[in-house]
């Protein structure tokens, strides 16, 4: 069986656990000492009863004990009472109202000192006996006296103690346990506090830790915010030099474009090819190396709503004159786990490809499945049949070459998506063109 993952709970657990053993070890030894205790009164109360009984017993003219006075105790009246004394001389016998016709029959014993016994009483009871031997000093009678308790008076006493001994403890272990819970939780705020603040992290809405916590907690903190200061410094180094690198590229195919420029148009025509065939490689790069770079960093997010409105005024701008009516429906709340600008590339590449083949409809949609954010772009367009789905993503494919692009587009985007652990699908849309339906991670 897996382990709890919770630190919360092993700690609760583990001090419900430890409550429930101290104090059910201090039940059994509080109700042992009880016990003991009750035990021991129970014995010196008989005693004194014995110790009355004995100051006041006789022995008549004809040899038989009598009691001139009752004993204290009004239980010694009352038939089967549970307190009994019974007093023999010889094969005489003087017993107590409460025993009823009934002798206690003890056992042989020439002990003279007090000692004890148990044996049955009337209805079956068990009695406890404390009795000794005396002798008379005026008559020189021997005598051998008794007095006898229901011992189910001891487990009736017991019984109540520990009920009241259970629910005590009982209340006393769920107040304990709730103590431990509120510990445990003012214990792992700060803990809380962090797991806050990495989620505003991978939130993009801050981009360090902030605050202060405890000295146990405040070195990790202090280690995630250089790991973060870190990663973005490394982040913005490689972009840096990879925009360097293809500012270089680029100045250099702009020199070769002049030079071509010079030739006569049959001679510049493969040229200006290859330029145009470099200078969209090195795009295609140069963004394959940012999104592999920003993949995963902390803080980097995107919100759908505004990045996707923002795309639509732009196509609408750019397609003014064909009168597209291109249509957002996103609701708010979706976030891409991702740099703007991949964002911006992805969708930007697919609203692109659906307005250059829309006849007049192009339409976008969002929402969120399995932790996962999907858009679809659809088009009203001629759409494209099953086997001409899978060659459209494949680089550099163009199955019009009238209509202007560099065949690059889709094939970019299911390379981006792949990098973020995405995917791009193509099917035939509701309008009746084209749907592209990418799939990408969103905040947690």
């Amino acid at each position: 069986m897996r382990a709890p993952r919770s630190l919360r709970f092993r700690l609760l657990a583990g001090a419900a656990l430890w409550i429930a053993l101290a104090l059910a070890a201090a039940g059994v030894g509080l109700s042992a000492l009880f016990r003991d205790h009750v035990i021991a009164r129970f014995d010196t109360e008989l005693e004194h009863h014995l110790d009355q009984l004995a100051a006041n017993i006789d022995v008549g003219a004809d040899g038989k004990p009598v009691l001139p006075q009752s004993l204290s105790d009004p239980r010694f009246q009352r038939p089967l009472s549970g307190l009994y004394w019974q007093v023999q001389a010889g094969d005489a016998v003087l017993r107590s109202r409460s025993l009823w016709d009934v002798v206690l029959d003890l056992p042989p014993d020439p002990d003279r000192s007090p000692h004890r016994h148990d044996v049955k009483g009337p209805g079956g009871q068990s009695l406890v006996v404390i009795e000794r031997s005396v002798t008379l000093a005026d008559t020189g009678a021997n005598l051998r006296l008794a007095v006898a308790a229901d011992r189910s008076e001891l487990a009736t006493v017991m019984r109540a103690f520990n009920v009241t001994l259970a629910g005590s403890l009982g209340l006393l272990a769920v107040a304990l346990i709730l103590a431990a819970v509120i510990q445990v939780q003012v214990g792992l705020f700060p803990l809380v506090r962090l797991r806050r603040g990495l989620a505003e992290v991978r939130a993009g809405r801050t981009e360090r830790l902030g605050g202060t916590l405890p000295s146990e907690v405040q070195p990790l903190v202090d280690d995630l915010n250089a790991l973060l200061g870190h990663a973005s410094d490394v982040v913005a180094r490689s972009r840096l030099e990879a925009g360097n690198l293809a500012h270089a590229l680029k100045t250099n195919l702009a020199i070769l474009a002049n030079e071509a420029a010079a030739l006569d148009e049959v001679a510049a025509r493969p040229i200006n090819r290859q330029i145009d065939l470099i200078r969209r490689t090195i795009d295609h790069h140069m963004a394959r190396a940012r999104a592999a770079a920003t993949k995963g960093v902390p803080g980097s997010s995107t919100a759908i709503e505004g990045a996707v409105a923002a795309i639509v005024r732009v196509m609408r701008r750019l397609y003014d004159e064909r009168g597209l009516d291109i249509e957002d429906r996103i609701p708010p709340g979706l976030v891409f786990a991702g740099d703007r600008q991949d964002f911006d590339e992805i969708l930007g590449n697919l609203v692109d490809n659906a307005c250059k083949w829309a006849s007049r409809r192009v339409q976008i949609t969002a929402g969120a499945d399995g932790g996962m954010i999907w858009l679809a772009v659809d088009d009203d367009g001629p759409g494209l049949a099953d086997a001409e789905r899978d060659a459209v993503l494949a680089p550099g494919v163009r199955l019009d070459e009238s209509v202007p692009g560099s065949g690059l587009g889709l094939a970019m985007v299911r390379e981006f998506a792949g990098l973020y652990g995405g995917r791009l699908d193509l099917d035939r849309s509701p309008l009746g063109g084209l749907r592209a339906l990418v799939e990408l991670p969103t905040i947690p």
